[in-house]
């Protein structure tokens, strides 16, 4: 049971662990409870009361990603709160709002060292439900330190790549850190998918040579929570020979969608209901990496099958991001219907060329309590950029010009050339950050700040 007012806060630890990586150990850090368990299991509309220790040696923060903290509690560092000592612990007690899908992250460069963790918040519905619940949490891992990796993207871009604009995109740098390149349309620069080649790609810690291996019931049901925490690396799941129902996104219910392949931006969510045929058998659930033939995943298995080995490369390149799903989704409870106070319009830049990457006119993201709030973001990069909102939920309602009802999420996907128009409103006071969830393109720059007005 959650903690509530009255009783003792939930203890959660920021440590050190090993795990294995590709045959070597890999020295890695973990939010786990007392008795070794990762993540948090809450319940909804309960307290959020949780006592974080940092137990590692360098000062560090979380962030509550998908909840709606008041800001202090929120988890960026210096926005307003300090980082975590070494060795401090601090007690963060709010709301913790309706079920989902979330996950808890550091805000800093700490997130690529596996600095992650489910937060999930389950209904008495959820309890209820005749069905087997299985989060699987993804990665891209480097044993390069973060520093590194940020530095050599750098470094690459300070080399002597011909400067280019909003339409162009600088191909084969420095140091072998960029891949997965997509034709455009004639006389455009190429689309740059991945600017990073990880070591491994991970579900639940592990790749598909020693995969997180499920049993489940034959002719069941399963519930796939399935959390993104990947720092530079978007995924398509394929639940393969098995029919999913998508019916969350960001931990917000959706409409039921019908697929096998689900598209996931770095920071998004899904829960993905899935079917068993009666006979059993082992079920792979892939998480193919954007325009490249790396994969990771984990087993779905009935007492007794036979797992069969399925390898970290697959025969095909993953599907390249898009918006098509996203034009079809429809939340179960959207925004209501009214007219915005504020409009904005939002402009992403950058390039690779100078890897420097911005929000022009997210200096102008001026809001009071109660606002109805639309802003409109224009990607106007080669790359796309999976755009998060901290202490909000809002509505997709526009994309590529186009009006809709769309999918109420906290994290939003803007390809290359793309424009998507989010509505929210303005009910949680603060300087709240609007930023890239690619942890390099946010700390090369990408980050504005949807703020309250003084006094509010």
């Amino acid at each position: 049971m959650i903690s509530t007012s009255g009783t003792a806060s939930r203890s959660l630890s920021i440590t050190k662990r090993v795990i294995e990586v590709n045959g070597k150990a890999a020295n890695v850090f973990g939010l786990v409870q007392p008795g070794g368990t990762t993540g948090l299991v809450l319940e909804a509309d309960g307290q959020f009361d949780v006592a974080l220790s940092n137990n590692i040696d360098e000062p560090t923060l979380i962030h509550w990603h998908g909840l709606t903290p008041p800001w202090e509690m929120d988890g960026v560092p210096d926005n307003p709160a300090a980082l975590l000592a070494a060795n401090e612990t601090r007690r963060y007690s709010f709301p913790v709002g309706a079920g989902g899908t979330h996950w808890m992250h550091a805000h800093t460069l700490q997130e690529q060292n596996l600095l992650a963790a489910p937060l999930i918040v389950r209904t008495a519905e959820d309890a209820k439900r005749d069905e087997q619940e299985f989060v699987i949490l993804l990665h891209d891992f480097s044993f390069t330190p973060a520093e590194e990796l940020l530095a050599r993207l750098k470094g690459s871009a300070s080399k002597g790549g011909m400067a280019m604009n909003h339409g162009a995109m600088m191909r084969g740098m420095a140091g072998g850190m960029h891949g997965g390149h997509t034709s455009g349309m004639p006389g455009m620069a190429a689309m740059d998918l991945n600017d990073i080649e990880y070591d491994a790609y991970l579900a639940n810690d592990r790749t598909l040579d020693d995969p997180h291996v499920i049993t489940t019931e034959k002719h069941g049901r399963v519930r796939l929570r399935i959390i993104n925490g990947a720092t530079a690396t978007a995924f398509t799941i394929d639940t393969g020979a098995l029919n999913g129902r998508l019916i969350a996104v960001d931990g917000q219910a959706i409409q039921p969608v019908s697929g096998s392949r689900f598209p996931i931006s770095m920071g998004q969510r899904l829960d993905i209901l899935i079917e068993l045929p009666r006979e059993g058998g082992i079920y792979p659930i892939l998480a193919l990496r954007e325009g490249s033939i790396e994969r990771t995943g984990v087993i779905l298995a009935s007492p007794g099958a036979n797992i069969a080995k399925v390898a970290t490369r697959g025969s095909e390149k993953g599907p390249v991001l898009d918006l098509d799903l996203e034009q079809g989704l429809r939340a179960v409870e959207p925004l209501p219907t009214r007219r915005a106070d504020h409009r904005f319009t939002l402009t992403l830049t950058g390039d690779m060329a100078g890897y420097t990457w911005k929000i022009d006119g997210g200096e102008r993201l001026r809001v009071n309590p109660g606002d109805r709030v639309e802003v409109a973001m224009q990607n106007m990069s080669m790359m796309a950029h999976p755009m998060h909102l901290h202490g909000h939920h809002f509505q997709v309602v526009g994309i590529n010009g186009k009006a809709l009802r769309g999918a109420v999420r906290d994290t939003v996907l803007v390809p290359p050339m793309a424009s998507v128009e989010i509505a929210l409103d303005a009910g949680n006071p603060g300087r709240w950050p609007l930023h890239c969830h690619h942890l390099y393109h946010m700390a090369a720059g990408m980050m504005s700040f949807v703020a309250y007005e003084k006094g509010s």
